[in-house]
C-alpha cells in the first residue's frame, strides 16, 4: 500500500474519523478532465440501460392497467386466483435464470446479450396481446420471465463497476428512476392506446401489449445494431453497442489517459477495477457471505411493496369507485412524485456517505403509507397512503442496491451478489402475487398488511448490519489485521 494511503488510514485511527477505503483522487487531476470523463461515462451507460429497462418494467408491470382496460373480461381473470397465478409464473424464471444470466453475460458482450433478449421479449408481449384464454398468457409470462431474467442484474453489475462507492446511488437512481417515471405514465399510454378498441377486430387490451411490444423490439434492434455516431441517437438509442468492451479495464471509448485515471481512481476506492473470474472456490465463499443474504432480503421488502402497487393499484382505485379511465390516469400522479423524492434522498444519501440511515427512512414512510390505505376510508387518505408508500419503497430499490455494491470488493462477487439481490426481488414480486388475493380484493387488506411486516423485517435486518458494520469498521480503525474483504484499509459504508 502507497505511503499516501498508509498516513491517511493512520490519520483516521487517530481521529476515530469513519472514512471509505481512500477518499483522494488518485493523482491531481484537472477538474474538467475529471467531469467530462465521467460525463462521457455517464451518457454511454445511463440512458441505452434507462430505456431499454423502462420498456421491460413496462412490459412486466402493466397486466394491472390492460386488466381493467378489458382483460379480465375478456380472460375471465377475476375466477378464482388467475390475476395471481399468472403475475406469479412471471417470477419462477425469473429467479432461476438470474444468476446464470449474469455469468453468461460476461462471455458473449453485452451488446449481443441486452439487443437479443430486449427484442426477444418484445415479441412477447407483442404476441400477448393475441391470446383467447389465460392459460395462453400465463405461458408467455414464464417466457417473458425467462428472458428478463438477465437484464435487470446485468445494469445493476455494470454500473457498479464503473463508479466509486459514493458515486453509485445517484446513478443507480436515475437509471431506476427513469424507468420508473416512464412506468408512471405508461398508464396514460396505456388508456390513449386501449382507444384503439375495435381497429382491425383487435380489442383495446390487445392493442396495448401490441404497441408496447413493437416498440421494444425496435429499441432491441437499435441496441445492437446502430452505429451511428449522432449524439441523440448514440446515447438515446444504441449506446450498447459500444458496451462489448464492458469493463473499465477494456473499454474502447475512454481515452488511454481517461483509462488510466479511471482505473487508479475504481482502484483507490475499492481495489477492484481490474476483471477476475468467478471460479467454484470463489462462488461458495460468496454462498457463504451472511451479508449478501441481508441485502438480498432487503431488496425483496422493497421489491414487494413495488410490485404490489404496480400489479393491484389500478383494482385498488377502481373499489375506490373510479372509472376505468380514471383508475388509470390516476396511477400516474404518485410515480411523479416518487421520481423527484428518490433522485433527491440518492444525491443526498452520497453526498453524506450514508446508506442504511436513508433506507431505514424509506421503510418507515412506507409502513405509514400502508396504514393509511388500509385503515383509512376516506379516498383522498387512502390516495395519499399510495403516494407516501410507493415513494418509500421505490426509492429503496437503488438505495439497497448501492447498499450492497458500497460494501463488497471484486467484479466476480459484484456478479454474483448483484445476481442474488435481484433475484429475492423476484421472490418479492412471487410473495406480492400470493398476499394480494382475487378474493380480498379491492381492498387487499392482507396483503397490504404483509407488505408493513416486511418492511418492519428490513429494519431490523438493517439495525443488524448497521452494528456488524460499525464493529468490523472500529476494529480496523484500532489497527486489526482482519481486514474486511480482503481489502487493506477498506471501511464499510454504513
Amino acid at each position: 500500500m502507497s505511503t499516501h494511503s498508509t498516513a491517511s488510514i493512520k490519520k483516521d485511527q487517530e481521529s476515530n474519523k469513519e472514512t471509505d477505503y481512500v477518499e483522494h483522487a488518485p493523482q491531481p487531476v484537472d477538474r474538467t478532465f475529471e467531469r467530462q470523463t465521467i460525463r462521457k461515462i455517464d451518457l454511454r451507460l445511463i440512458p441505452i440501460l434507462s430505456l431499454l429497462y423502462a420498456f421491460s418494467l413496462i412490459d412486466r408491470t402493466n397486466l394491472g392497467l390492460i386488466r381493467v382496460a378489458g382483460m379480465d373480461r375478456a380472460l375471465g381473470l377475476s375466477i378464482g386466483n388467475r390475476y395471481s397465478i399468472i403475475t406469479l409464473l412471471f417470477f419462477v424464471p425469473y429467479i432461476i435464470f438470474e444468476l446464470p444470466a449474469n455469468i453468461y453475460i460476461r462471455k458473449v458482450g453485452v451488446s449481443l446479450f441486452l439487443g437479443t433478449i430486449a427484442v426477444l421479449w418484445g415479441a412477447i408481449t407483442l404476441a400477448s396481446g393475441f391470446v383467447k384464454n389465460w392459460q395462453s398468457l400465463a405461458g408467455l409470462r414464464v417466457l417473458l420471465g425467462f428472458l428478463e431474467a438477465g437484464y435487470f442484474p446485468a445494469c445493476a453489475y455494470l454500473i457498479s463497476l464503473w463508479y466509486t462507492r459514493r458515486e453509485i446511488q445517484t446513478r443507480m437512481a436515475f437509471f431506476y428512476m427513469f424507468s420508473l417515471l416512464a412506468a408512471g405514465f405508461s398508464p396514460i399510454l396505456s388508456y390513449g392506446i386501449s382507444q384503439m378498441h375495435g381497429r382491425s377486430g383487435v380489442a383495446g387490451w390487445s392493442w396495448i401489449f401490441i404497441i408496447e411490444g413493437l416498440v421494444t423490439c425496435v429499441l432491441g434492434f437499435l441496441a445492437y445494431f446502430c452505429k451511428l455516431t449522432l449524439f441523440a441517437l448514440t446515447h438515446i438509442a444504441c449506446s450498447t453497442f459500444y458496451l462489448n468492451h464492458y469493463s473499465p479495464d477494456k473499454n474502447k471509448f475512454l481515452s488511454a489517459e481517461q483509462t488510466e485515471w479511471l482505473l487508479q481512481r475504481i482502484n483507490k476506492d475499492r481495489g477492484d477495477a481490474e476483471y477476475d473470474p468467478l471460479t467454484m472456490k470463489k462462488f461458495w465463499a460468496y454462498v457463504q457471505d451472511l451479508k449478501l443474504w441481508a441485502f438480498a432480503l432487503c431488496f425483496m421488502a422493497s421489491t414487494l411493496a413495488s410490485y404490489a402497487i404496480s400489479f393491484f393499484l389500478p383494482v385498488i382505485l377502481a373499489g375506490m369507485r373510479y372509472n376505468t379511465r380514471d383508475s388509470q390516469l390516476l396511477c400516474s400522479p404518485p410515480y411523479v412524485f416518487t421520481v423527484i423524492y428518490a433522485l433527491i434522498f440518492s444525491i443526498i444519501s452520497d453526498r453524506v456517505n450514508k446508506r442504511a440511515p436513508f433506507l431505514l427512512l424509506n421503510c418507515i414512510l412506507s409502513i405509514i403509507g400502508g396504514v393509511l390505505i388500509a385503515y383509512t376510508k376516506g379516498n383522498g387518505s387512502r390516495y395519499f397512503g399510495v403516494f407516501i408508500m410507493l415513494a418509500g419503497c421505490s426509492a429503496n430499490v437503488p438505495g439497497v442496491l448501492a447498499y450492497q455494491a458500497n460494501n463488497i470488493v471484486g467484479q466476480s462477487k459484484r456478479a454474483y451478489a448483484s445476481a442474488l439481490t435481484i433475484s429475492f426481488g423476484g421472490i418479492g414480486g412471487i410473495f406480492a402475487s400470493l398476499v394480494y388475493r382475487q378474493k380480498d380484493a379491492p381492498n387487499y387488506r392482507p396483503g397490504i398488511i404483509a407488505t408493513i411486516a416486511c418492511q418492519c423485517f428490513m429494519i431490523l435486518l438493517l439495525g443488524a448490519c448497521s452494528l456488524h458494520f460499525f464493529l468490523r469498521n472500529r476494529e480496523v480503525k484500532k489497527g486489526s489485521t482482519k481486514w474486511i474483504e480482503g481489502k487493506e484499509g477498506f471501511l464499510f459504508t454504513l
